[in-house]
């Protein structure tokens, strides 16, 4: 039977590629293509392939190099300036109980941030594959002279394990439940009426997801327009919130800052878990890793980006700290909700309702770069054979992960069920930082198992060195000073993935009718496997 499928625009039939027979059928996809093109064609020039293109037979169906310096930067911008200026202060400034210590953590969390950054701009240019730190890890703990053994890609699955199924879909769930919160106060109302505020609000979180997944299943194009769009909206957002706070202490109001120290904690715990509300403002300052198979000129583009990104979401959020508290108290911050929407309130007088605005627009955008990059650790996961292997197939047509945009979306959904955003944010920090850490080990380690390897950017030993020691710090603070339950689920989760890979990763067993499905997903997406991208 003819499989439309498997049929470029023209009705010529592609190629169908081998190794996607069973979970473990990855192992055959990372091979380069005989045919492939050089790292600087496939950079700078468009394929026949590309979206909006008709294939010819023998092209290699793949994700294309469509992000260039300035969306690798509003991607990385856009992702870390979403809700977490605009929910964590009230957190982070209760937990420190002071301005002035306040202050000092959201730098501090910017010069870590950073400095983890510019480790992965050189883990990025060294291990040149979208996936971010999965494929540090395979590349690290699981080099192809050990890859095979049991234990060697044990820490990139685990890691591949805890991301797709709680710590990006819950980022996305996170980020659309603010967006939705912050929709809802531009209206007033409640749709529908019928229901309570809090099922409408998540109501509308389920409409941005899917509108989100449709957007980046349906053009990468569009996906990183909507990106650079949304990014400036947020910029100007924090430039109103800038410019209302320098005029408020221009007028005089310095009483709030002036208080400095004073009731400052002196608790290891609070300053670790003051840590995680600031780490939450700054995450994502990876996501472009994420995305590096996609990345135009990557060994010149990605630091780049992340040197031009990373210092700016820093001063804006120091910025921004500092004109909150020029029209807040500490006390009327702590007891707001959604603080931007009272400063507004507070200084914009009958243009309040742009704040709210600007936020909405402003957490979309995170929640669209948010998607972007969490599909794509999805795609190289199951490409590896790490995942169910149609999650690694792309649209015959559009070239887009589709079925792992689906795929996370459909978890993110679930998990809008919660409403606590707060304990989901330390849930999520505690987890990630393991795997940022871990990420600076695998650095660590391939500066002596691959010693000549070419480096395009190289960091400072000491800065992975450094980076590993805070996320210890950050792991292990708040488990000593205030054990928590959600520490222990979250370590009996990880350890849980250990039931899935011996069985159908290393053992390569699948259930009964896996086949079947996969042909009927691959039918109903029209999707197709794909083969790697060459080196850049």
């Amino acid at each position: 039977m003819e499989n439309k499928a498997f049929q470029g625009d023209d009705g010529a039939e592609l190629k169908e590629r081998k190794g996607h027979e069973g979970v473990g059928g990855g192992a055959g996809v990372r091979g380069r293509g005989a045919g492939l093109p050089g790292a600087e064609g496939q950079a700078e020039d468009k394929s026949p392939g590309l979206e909006g293109g008709k294939p010819t037979p023998n092209d290699v169906v793949n994700l294309e190099r469509r992000v260039g310096l300035l969306s690798g930067v509003a991607l990385i911008v856009g992702t870390m300036i979403g809700s977490g200026i605009f929910v964590s202060p009230k957190g982070l400034l209760e937990r420190t109980g002071s301005v002035a210590l306040s202050l000092i953590v959201w730098g501090a969390c910017g010069i870590l941030s950073l400095l983890g950054a510019l480790a992965y701009a050189e883990l990025g240019t060294l291990v040149n594959e979208s996936g971010g730190e999965y494929a540090y890890y395979l590349q690290g703990f699981s080099p192809p002279s050990v890859r095979k053994t049991w234990w060697a890609p044990v820490p990139a699955f685990l890691f591949a394990w805890v991301s797709v199924f709680l710590l990006k879909p819950s980022s996305l769930a996170i980020i659309s439940l603010t967006c939705a919160e912050y929709l809802m106060r531009i209206f007033h109302v409640w749709i529908p009426i019928c229901f309570t505020p809090i099922v409408s609000i998540k109501l509308v979180a389920v409409w941005v997801i899917l509108l989100i997944t449709f957007i980046n299943s349906y053009s990468v194009n569009l996906a990183t327009r909507v990106q650079n769009i949304f990014t400036a909206a947020k910029l100007l957002a924090i430039l109103i919130i800038v410019v209302g706070g320098m005029v408020k202490l221009a007028q005089g109001n310095t009483a709030h800052l002036a208080k400095g120290f004073e009731g400052s904690t002196k608790s290891f715990g609070d300053v670790a878990t003051a840590f995680y509300s600031g780490l939450w403002a700054y995450d994502g300052w990876n996501n472009l890793n994420y995305v590096t198979e996609e990345l135009k000129k990557p060994y010149t583009n990605l630091p780049r980006a992340i040197i031009i990104g990373l210092p700016l979401v820093t001063v804006c959020y120091l910025l921004v700290n500092v004109s909150y508290l020029a029209v807040m108290s500490i006390d009327e911050l702590l007891a707001s909700e959604t603080v931007a929407v009272t400063f507004g309130n507070r200084v914009l007088g009958w243009a309040a309702f742009l704040m709210p605005l600007a936020v909405t627009l402003s957490t979309f955008g995170a929640a669209n770069g948010t998607a972007f990059t969490s599909g794509r650790l999805c795609f190289v996961a199951a490409r590896e054979g790490h995942m169910v292997d149609v999650l690694s197939y792309v649209h015959n047509r559009k070239l887009t992960p589709s079925p792992a945009l689906l795929f996370n979306a459909a978890i993110a959904l679930i998990m809008v069920i919660p409403s606590d955003i707060g304990s989901l944010i330390d849930f999520f920090s505690f987890t990630a930082w393991i795997f940022y850490g871990g990420a600076m080990t695998a650095l660590i380690v391939m500066r002596f198992t691959m010693p000549d390897a070419p480096r395009p950017y190289k960091v400072p030993i000491v800065i992975p060195v450094l980076v590993l020691l805070i996320s210890i710090y950050l792991v292990v603070g708040p488990i000593i000073d205030s054990p928590q339950i959600e520490y222990l689920y979250a370590t009996l989760f990880i350890v849980a993935g250990l039931f899935f890979y011996f069985p159908f990763v290393y053992l390569k067993k699948s259930l009964p009718g896996m086949g079947h499905l996969t042909t009927f997903f691959q039918l109903l997406l029209e999707v197709v496997p794909t083969d790697v991208m060459p080196d850049a």
